[in-house]
């Protein structure tokens, strides 16, 4: 009997414990609508404003030069600022900051060849020392990441050289150095080697130097505690002969290389292989089709931090080259900027990719470009004096 009371006592309260549990249902139901909605997969971070203003320093080279200058340009007109004297020197054609933009590297004037080290102070330069490049005719150099060596490479001699940094920021003596050897079809140009740029590979270890004379991207594996440059295997990649390679560029991801061609008018996209080598993968040209190549040469080249846009300098036509990049590394033309400087040597970029200064080496002058989000170069109209300026180097 007590089983079958308690039986229909379940039964008779069955609606009842029914009602009760939508009535849970419901309430957490209202509890859940009234919350927070769950977060969204987190937007793109806004593009960080621009700063007031950047600092670049200008190498000079030729009867006029001065030395070091230092400029600073403004983040919202592109205004730039009248250049001071930051170090006399002769001769210091080009320039590499260290990482940490301390210090201030650049090529100097000396009876075999020489650069020289300077501290960052305020707005001056403090040498520091100078050693000797271990070759004629110092035209390039690079700074390590770790800021443990400086390469150097010298066109006359057309020669690679390595030199330990101290910690204090000086030179060494030099701690390694190889004589390039070949020619190229060019006589008036390419009876021997000259090294014209070099470059370390963002990722793998080796530094890379393209040698005009040769038609050799020399490829050189380097052990920074020792400041050892030792050939690769393969030793170098080449252009097609006697197109004479002048400075290169990495993509940031470091999968390729681009190289423009001073005789050959072209810019080089190549992929960078597992073993160091260069595979040549496209060549377009740096002047507009039908232009008169007569009297023009390739100068400066530099891939927009981004990764999505390449920079070619033309002197004699006197105009700025832009591509886009694909995500194969191909590139695509984008863009002529006429009008430049006269004889753009050299061109800077700023670190967040925002602007262009370019060095007119025969009008001794220095503009300024917008950067557009697309990569295109928009002339602001701003320039200024700055005699036999022939490379720029933005701080970080």
């Amino acid at each position: 009997m007590a089983a079958e009371k308690s039986s229909d006592l379940i039964i008779m309260n069955t609606p009842r414990l029914i009602l009760a549990a939508l009535a849970v249902v419901l309430v957490g139901c209202q509890s859940a609508d009234t919350s927070t909605p769950a977060p969204k997969a987190a937007a793109k971070a806004a593009p960080k404003p621009a700063p007031a203003q950047y600092v670049f320093y200008v190498g000079t080279s030729g009867a006029k030069a001065q030395g070091v200058l230092r400029c600073v340009l403004d983040g919202k007109t592109g205004k730039i600022s009248t250049p001071t004297v930051a170090a006399e020197a002769k001769s210091a054609s080009y320039l590499a900051l260290s990482p940490d933009a301390k210090f201030l590297y650049s090529t100097a004037e000396a009876s075999e060849g020489a650069v020289a080290a300077y501290a960052v102070e305020g707005d001056k330069l403090r040498l520091l020392n100078t050693e000797a490049s271990k070759g004629k005719g110092p035209t390039h150099l690079a700074v390590d990441a770790a800021r443990k060596n400086l390469i150097v490479v010298n066109y006359g001699s057309g020669s690679t050289t390595a030199l330990p940094i101290k910690e204090d920021g000086s030179f060494a003596p030099a701690s390694s150095s190889i004589q390039h050897v070949g020619t190229g079809p060019n006589a008036g140009r390419q009876a021997g080697p000259h090294a014209h740029g070099v470059y370390f590979h963002p990722k793998n270890g080796r530094a890379y130097v393209a040698d005009l004379g040769t038609d050799d991207i020399f490829i050189y594996k380097f052990d920074a505690e020792k400041g050892l440059l030792t050939p690769n295997k393969p030793k170098s990649a080449r252009v097609t002969a006697g197109e004479g390679p002048r400075h290169l560029a990495f993509h940031p991801s470091g999968k390729f290389a681009y190289v423009n061609t001073e005789m050959g008018m072209n810019v080089v996209a190549f992929t960078v292989e597992r073993n160091g080598d260069l595979k040549q993968i496209q060549s377009l040209p740096t002047l507009p089709t039908g232009a008169d190549a007569k009297g023009a040469s390739t100068a400066e080249i530099f891939v927009r931090p981004d990764g999505k846009t390449l920079y070619v300098s033309n002197r004699g036509h006197d105009s700025i080259a832009v591509y886009t990049i694909a995500l194969d590394g191909k590139l695509t033309l984008l863009q002529h900027m006429l009008g430049t400087p006269a004889m753009p040597r050299g061109f800077g970029l700023s670190a967040d990719g925002r602007w262009l200064v370019c060095a007119g080496q025969k009008s001794g002058t220095l503009n300024a470009y917008r950067i557009g989000r697309d990569g295109k170069l928009t002339d602001t109209k701003q320039s200024v004096e700055a005699p036999a300026s022939a490379a720029i180097v933005f701080v970080p």
